[in-house]
């Protein structure tokens, strides 16, 4: 079992003896979504905590997208609730990086491949995730690949 896995299940224990309801209840989302991807596919499997830190990444990204859902649909406790969520979840993710380093690596990947153009930014865009390694969302990492392509 990864040491992340098992250190979300030990924390989602101790927010249950805590009863604190957020905590419990957002770790045990996180914890069904990284059991449904370890049966995804053809047979059962352990998660890396790579593996993991990505299924995490995205249940983060969908308490995001929701709360801002819910705000623009003037449901503000929903939201609330939704963002509460992803603060916890947040807790077990990297620290994102600052804009200044994330140009920093996207320049140094896009250099050493020696990307230039539109028809390059796939093949850029895997350089860059690579070289940022989940240190940063997606869509901030595509926009400055655009910007320093100059897409």
């Amino acid at each position: 079992m990864s040491t992340l896995k098992d250190r979300l299940t030990a924390d989602m224990r101790a927010a249950l003896k805590a009863r604190d309801e957020l905590t419990t209840s957002t770790l045990r989302m996180a914890l069904a979504a990284v059991g449904t991807a370890e049966v995804a596919g053809k047979a059962k499997r352990e998660l890396t905590d790579d593996e993991v830190l990505a299924v995490l990444t995205k249940e983060a990204k969908k308490r995001r997208e929701a709360a801002t859902a819910f705000a623009d649909a003037g449901r503000a406790e929903q939201a609330a609730k939704e963002t509460a969520e992803g603060e916890v979840l947040d807790g077990y993710l990297p620290k994102q990086l600052p804009d200044d380093e994330l140009a920093e690596l996207v320049a140094g990947a896009l250099a050493a491949g020696g990307f230039s153009g539109k028809a390059q930014m796939g093949l850029a865009m895997k350089a860059a995730q690579a070289a940022v390694a989940g240190r940063a969302e997606g869509g901030r990492v595509a926009a400055e690949v655009r910007g320093q392509l100059g897409l």
